[in-house]
């Protein structure tokens, strides 16, 4: 089996195009809204892009941008970047804080008050939705894919989140990524390898949203692909890399030598270090625990 592809989480869009790195990359519709300028043409091998789902409904409980409005920031990301292999719609996450609000992580969630069904009825709507208008005003091939939400584990729910998207008349089988939301907060359970294992009958190529180290064992072989962010907050807590000369640039330490939170040797040297615990995966088969101790410096 072919390892899974990792998209580097980048929160700083130059690195679409600046020769920073050169592996894929995941960035947030957040990074790039509020650019008015055209786009670089990207220099990476390609990237995915991200919705800032989670950033909308923790602060507002709701979408805040039409479907018409992200199809078309799409289209010109499309155009002007290029290289977009695939984009997440506008989907609405099920975990509990999402849902019932509070603060959780030291994040304050606004809750939107709604039931998990109800969630899942909205993202199966929103994709459809975005498809029709973006062959509305593009010749080009919809880069949106399907998500599957759920209460976080619950097989249950997700397989009912898929035959939602069924009787909508979305054949999941057809499209090349099939994302799986809604499991940042179990991977350090069990409970995501048994989720991994009661979607495998479904056959599909999935991708897993914000995938740390301690989930990417539970869930082989049954991944395509996943994305993570953590690089930065490891690099936050470990010492700077050696020949790093980065410095902060605002505040109280303006000038004084910065951590590697936005370094991007860091994050290759993160990038490298997962593809490397995912190519190892296929020759030792599902044995998490090996995994737990192998790539000191990198944040599960």
């Amino acid at each position: 089996m072919i390892p899974p592809v990792f998209y580097l989480g980048a929160h700083h869009p130059n690195w679409l195009w600046n020769g920073s790195v050169t592996c894929p990359l995941f960035v947030s519709h957040a990074r790039l809204r509020e650019r008015r300028t055209p786009f670089p043409a990207a220099t990476v091998s390609g990237w995915a892009l991200d919705s800032m789902g989670f950033t909308m409904l923790r602060d507002y409980g709701m979408w805040t941008i039409s479907p018409r409005e992200y199809v078309e920031a799409v289209i010109r990301y499309d155009s002007q970047i290029k290289r977009l292999e695939w984009a997440a719609p506008q989907d609405w996450m099920c975990e509990d804080a999402i849902i019932s609000g509070g603060v959780f992580g030291g994040q304050k969630f606004r809750g939107t008050g709604l039931t998990v069904e109800e969630h899942q009825r909205r993202t199966v709507a929103n994709f459809p939705e975005l498809t029709a208008i973006w062959r509305e005003l593009s010749d080009q091939e919809s880069p949106f894919m399907p998500v599957l939400q759920g209460e976080p584990g619950n097989v249950a729910s997700y397989l009912r989140c898929a035959q939602m998207y069924e009787d909508a008349g979305v054949r999941l089988a057809g499209y090349p990524v099939v994302g799986v939301g809604s499991v940042c907060r179990i991977q350090d359970r069990p409970v995501i390898g048994r989720l991994a294992r009661g979607l495998a009958h479904l056959d599909l190529p999935l991708h897993w949203f914000g995938l740390k180290l301690t989930g990417l064992p539970e869930v082989w072989p049954h991944i395509t692909s996943h994305d993570s962010l953590a690089w930065s907050y490891d690099a936050r807590r470990s010492p700077r890399m050696a020949g790093c000369t980065h410095v902060c640039t605002r505040g109280p330490n303006t000038g004084r030598p910065s951590n590697c939170a936005n370094c991007p040797r860091f994050a290759q040297r993160w990038r490298d270090q997962v593809a490397a615990l995912g190519a190892s995966l296929p020759g030792r088969g599902y044995q998490a625990g090996l995994f737990g101790d192998e790539f000191p410096g990198v944040a599960a």
